[in-house]
């Protein structure tokens, strides 16, 4: 995927940064929730790449973690 296709993957979703974050600009993700896939980028470059991953596998990393 290259940034444009990021960027495009980006612009219509809504994005949420863990309320553990503070506002320093320490190591933050932001997490967007789609119908069929949960997308995770780096809240310090919003227009970098973009992990895309099933909901169900996201459903299985929060339950591990």
């Amino acid at each position: 995927m290259n940034n444009a296709e990021s960027s495009d993957i980006a612009s219509g979703l809504t994005w949420f940064k863990s309320s553990y974050s503070g506002t320093e600009g320490g190591d933050c993700v932001e997490v967007a929730a789609a119908t069929t896939a949960v997308h995770v980028r780096d809240s310090k470059d919003t227009t970098g790449p973009v992990l895309t991953v099933s909901r169900e596998a996201w459903a299985g990393f929060v339950e591990l973690v």
